[in-house]
């Protein structure tokens, strides 16, 4: 998929995304399981602290040891060098990495900072004098500017106020409208369940169920 430049109000991709689907897939903590996540689907994720839903997703995402199998559309994971697959899937962690002192040297152009209520000056400032919710707004850009084909999201609003959360959800959101991309979304909070969800699963025990 090749974007020349970030998604905006007046972006339209015409790719579409494939769907994500699992085969007895699981990370070593939890049971096997058989999932479709079809384009344009989001569904959200909840399960006790500790109970795999990060694992699941780093696994997915090809960082974490798993058993089974994923694939995007008819390709499965293991059909491709790792390090392409991992472009392909755009993995949100609870706390993302940070690697030079610069907000901005992360990004190539500029992002749409104003779309999560950042100032352009923020691109200046060193990460870590950044709040984590600023850190978490940053990072969400950063991931949707790599135009990935699908969404692994562990809880991308967690340290946001009210305000922020929605202007996360609805750029999320507008980016999967534009590209039908499936999420995966981690998310403790009912409400944003009913907001972003189509359909939702949680973890019990070891067992990865659908409610």
């Amino acid at each position: 998929m090749i974007i020349d430049t970030p998604v905006t109000t007046t972006t339209v991709l015409c790719l579409l995304m494939p769907q994500l689907r699992l085969e007895q897939f699981s990370p070593l903590i939890l049971d096997p399981l058989d999932l479709v996540i079809d384009e344009g689907e989001t569904v959200t994720l909840s399960g006790p602290s500790g109970s795999g839903k990060s694992q699941l997703l780093r696994a997915i995402a090809d960082l974490d040891q798993h058993n089974g199998s994923a694939w995007l559309g008819a390709t499965a994971a293991d059909e491709m060098p790792a390090p392409q697959w991992r472009r392909k899937v755009g993995y949100l962690p609870a706390e993302s990495s940070w690697w030079e002192e610069l907000a901005g040297q992360h990004f190539s152009g500029t992002p749409q900072l104003d779309a999560l209520g950042l100032a352009q000056t923020i691109l200046h400032s060193p990460v870590a004098h950044l709040s984590s919710g600023e850190r978490q707004r940053l990072a969400v850009l950063r991931m949707l500017q790599q135009q990935p084909q699908i969404l692994l999201l562990d809880e991308p609003t967690a340290n946001l106020d009210p305000h922020h959360t929605l202007l996360v959800e609805e750029w999320i959101l507008k980016y999967q409208q534009h590209s039908s991309a499936p999420i995966l979304w981690v998310t403790h909070d009912p409400e944003q369940r009913q907001r972003v969800g189509m359909r939702h699963l949680e973890i019990h025990g070891k067992q990865v169920v659908q409610t």
